[in-house]
């Protein structure tokens, strides 16, 4: 029999007993992120419903078994037996049984695909995801394409003093005044 409740904002407990074993999940669940945690413990066979109180960290459980009294604390995402303690001064949560519920949280709904990414410029340079790609001056990098090597096209002229770019026509270098070679 399992059982299910929500022991703080957006925290649900679950309960199941498998065997003489119990499985206990805690889920926590906000917009956009599910996480969970769960741990078994060989308690034996309940004997009555199992009883949840909030704790100023978290929750504890009791658990009534045919091997006796057990107390579980739930802490975050930390599960662990504790010692007996007293649970008067505890607020007790109403357990509801869940029927065709599994030791694991339900599944989150898939989330919508995000859209395309907006080519990104800073300076001079530029990025763009689709295709991946990435241009800076006159350099240009791009995933999937094996990158040219070799000499520089015939079109393109280069100072020899600085290396920027020149036409082929210029006789000085506009950066640096080099007198350029023929």
């Amino acid at each position: 029999m399992a059982y299910v409740c929500e022991v703080g904002s957006g925290r649900t407990l679950y309960l199941d007993q498998v065997g003489s074993q119990t499985v206990i999940t805690v889920a926590s669940h906000t917009a956009g992120q599910q996480q969970q945690a769960s741990s078994t413990f060989p308690t034996g066979d309940w004997q009555a419903t199992p009883e949840v109180y909030l704790t100023t960290d978290g929750a504890v459980v009791k658990l009534t078994t045919d091997k006796g009294i057990h107390y579980i604390r739930v802490h975050g995402s930390s599960i662990g037996v504790s010692e007996a303690l007293s649970l008067d001064s505890l607020q007790q949560i109403q357990m509801q049984q869940a029927t065709g519920v599994t030791t694991a949280a339900p599944p989150m709904p898939p989330m919508a695909p995000m859209p395309p990414m907006a080519p990104m410029s800073m300076g001079n340079m530029q990025m763009n995801a689709n295709p991946m790609e990435m241009q800076m001056g006159n350099m240009t990098m791009r995933m999937g394409e094996p990158p040219t090597m070799g000499a520089p096209t015939p079109d393109r002229h280069f100072c020899s003093q600085c290396g920027t770019a020149v036409r082929s026509g210029d006789r000085f270098c506009s950066q640096c005044g080099h007198k350029l070679v023929d």
